[in-house]
């Protein structure tokens, strides 16, 4: 021991522990870089030869395979920061600064706990004593150091980088279907099936325009994509499975699809928990793009198409609201109608009106970010139905061109389709077949391997077995486009009102044509509503609606039939008579339901009608009562003269209750001895009795 070091190391120091720090940046350092592990561990050696006990000395290894750059998820390094915070430690050892860490930060964080708690310092140099002015200065300086160090390695490694993705010259994975060869060039796969596949989603999505319909359409033509393993003892290898939206989406993305090599999509970013972030750049902040660099599965054209048809249906959850994906509602002008009074795009709503869903056009922009009322409501059918008129005379000249080129790509489809699967049937059929030979070769004897073989070989069959089944499954729903099938669609061409309302015809087709010809519809609501519509080509179209009903206004009886019902009180009917007399003229109500007495009733009360009895006492018509005060008689004595006919009566209800005229100057009397039924009538009276 050297006198600076025995005059640095007291009897405090040697009561308490000494802490060793071990670390490697990666374990790729652990494994390969054996020597560095083994020297930091001899350092133990160093504490025992400066007085310490070997039961007293810590090692802190558990942050081997992590980066000293940061603090962050180093949980040995923030152990031995709160020993020593804690004045548990009276050394700390470590091989290099660069150990401990290698940002400044954290560096001098540490040097001034050590100061505070009286901890000393020791690397492969030297014994330092962070209280001391020299010592610390010292070790402040090897910090730096050692942070430029790491920032001076990084800035090599990024520019070697740069400078060879510039030139399109730099090795990177690869997504499925390409592959690197010999000379290390980017060329499509080798394995027809996997090239078939991925241009297959690529025509999917140009034809539907959505990455949710190429998924439905795999699962639905029982297709299978690739992956590539990236990492362990099977590198390489292709593995098929469903394909998944994640997939899609990444494929539609990916400019290498369109023959073009680009570097800088992605920026990496590390937040202070130690936790990754990878942010997606625009274009233009990217490093690189050289365009027409290897063979594309597309076009930049059509990549640029695909990218234009993806934002904008990112572009639907945002403030502007633009168009999504076609959808199967019945919503003709999803994502193409503005609001008239604030510029915005309209949302859809769905409801269900006598057992129908119907669409409504809200403007909900205000009520969503402010909380307050929305901005606008507008029924869908009026303005579809307008709309839908205007497309049909603007689509007639094309129809029959339109049919016979659908029939073309449905045959160019069904049969791509078809080969794909019997591709997979013939791959996992050799599959089976390799695994077999590799079961029957292996000796008898060894049951560990043939036990793993023979489970290979199964897994091989059933993959076989699943994949004859979606072939069998596909050829069974197959509908072939047959001669017939062409016939048909080119007469339904010949009369697009035919085509367009034909229950055949899916409702996300329909929406696709109309977005072929309108970039948007602005309404208007005033007096009337307005609905402009413009055209990608042609006039401008601006057309003027009826304002549509709302609420109770839908269900309001027709004035004809109320007007109907007040001329039939008039002419003496009762509410049941009138109800009859209604349903034989083919009148409904505003529901469109037959009538019935009390729905008669009901009309007569809400409109105010006057009632079939006030009608008669506005004549003069006197009750049962006072024709009795009249005739000095009691009521039942009237009752009875009714039903005998010497009184005439006016029924007012259903239930034949009566009003009566005046009897006139020969009123009937109370006559002993005579039977009612023999008794004549007077032979004045005022009115002739109808009922």
């Amino acid at each position: 021991m050297s006198i600076e070091h025995s005059g640095k190391v007291t009897a405090d120091h040697l009561r308490r522990d000494a802490y060793l720090y071990v670390r490697q940046s990666s374990l790729k350092q652990v494994v390969n870089n054996s020597e560095s592990t083994q020297r930091q561990y001899a350092l133990r050696g160093r504490a025992v030869a400066l007085g310490w006990e070997e039961s007293r000395i810590v090692v802190i290894d558990s942050d081997q395979g992590r980066s000293g750059a940061s603090t962050a998820g180093r949980d040995g390094f923030q152990y031995l920061v709160a020993e020593v915070s804690m004045g548990h430690a009276g050394i700390v050892l470590g091989l290099e600064v660069s150990r401990l860490a290698r940002n400044n930060t954290d560096w001098h964080r540490l040097l001034e706990i050590c100061a505070l708690s009286g901890t000393l310092i020791l690397d492969e140099d030297g014994l330092y004593d962070p209280r001391t002015f020299n010592d610390r200065l010292v070790l402040g300086m090897k910090g730096t150091m050692s942070e430029a160090e790491l920032h001076l390695i990084g800035a090599r490694l990024r520019g070697g980088q740069l400078a060879k993705a510039r030139r399109g010259e730099l090795k990177q994975g690869l997504p499925v279907g390409y592959v690197h060869d010999f000379a290390d060039r980017i060329v499509k796969d080798p394995d027809a099936a996997v090239r078939g596949v991925v241009a297959r989603v690529l025509d999917v999505f140009t034809a539907t325009g959505s990455a949710r319909q190429v998924v439905k359409t795999f699962a639905a033509e029982h297709l299978a994509f690739p992956s590539r393993i990236r990492t362990g003892p099977r590198k390489g290898e292709l593995i098929w499975g469903p394909l998944k939206h994640w997939q899609v989406l990444n494929l539609l993305h990916n400019p290498l699809y369109a023959g073009a090599f680009c570097y800088g999509r992605r920026k990496v970013e590390h937040s202070g928990d130690g936790k990754i972030h990878i942010r997606m750049l625009p274009r233009e902040q990217w490093d690189t793009l050289i365009e027409d660099h290897h063979e594309g599965y597309v076009s930049i054209a059509r990549w640029e198409t695909n990218q234009q048809a993806l934002a904008a249906q990112a572009a639907s959850r945002g403030l502007e609201r633009t168009a999504t994906a076609p959808r199967e509602g019945p919503a003709l002008l999803q994502g193409l109608v503005i609001c008239g009074r604030c510029g915005r795009r309209m949302t859809i709503a769905y409801h269900h009106r006598q057992g129908v869903e119907v669409s409504e056009y809200r403007c909900m922009t205000h009520a969503i970010q402010n909380g307050g009322r929305v901005c606008e409501r507008i029924p869908g059918p009026p303005v579809e139905e307008a709309v839908t008129t205007l497309l049909l005379n603007e689509l007639t000249p094309l129809a029959i061109e339109a049919a016979l080129t659908v029939t073309d790509r449905l045959a160019a489809r069904a049969a791509e389709a078809d080969r794909l699967r019997h591709t997979h049937l013939e791959r996992a059929q050799h599959r089976a077949d390799l695994a077999k030979r590799r079961y029957l070769a292996v000796d008898p004897d060894n049951r560990l391997v043939a036990d793993t073989l023979e489970a290979d070989w199964n897994a091989a069959l059933r993959e076989v077995a699943a994949a004859r089944k979606d072939v069998e499954h596909a050829r069974i729903e197959a509908e072939p486009v047959t001669q017939a099938l062409r016939d048909k669609l080119a007469h339904l061409a010949g009369d697009v009102h035919r085509l367009w309302h034909d229950p055949a015809t899916p409702m996300r087709e329909r929406k696709r044509i109309a977005r072929l010809l309108i970039t948007d519809v602005t309404l208007i609501r005033a007096d009337r509503m307005t609905v402009r519509v413009r055209l990608f080509a042609g006039p401008h179209h601006t057309l003027d609606l009826p304002l549509p009903l709302i609420g109770g206004e839908r269900w309001r009886t027709p004035k004809p039939v109320v007007a109907a019902i007040d001329i039939l009180l008039e002419e003496d009917h009762t509410d049941a008579e009138i109800a009859g007399l209604l349903n034989q003229r083919g009148l409904t109500s505003g529901k469109g339901l037959a009538f019935h007495r009390l729905l008669v009733r009901e009309i007569r009360e809400d409109y105010h009608l006057t009632s079939r009895y006030d009608r008669l006492r506005a004549r003069g018509l006197l009750t049962a009562y006072e024709l009795a005060d009249l005739l000095d008689v009691s009521v039942p004595t009237v009752w009875k003269w009714h039903r005998a006919g010497l009184l005439e009566g006016e029924k007012y209800n259903d239930k034949n209750a009566c009003l009566y005229p005046h009897p006139g100057p020969n009123p009937p009397r109370v006559q002993q001895g005579i039977r009612l039924d023999r008794r004549r009538p007077p032979a004045t009276t005022i009115r002739k009795r109808t009922r």
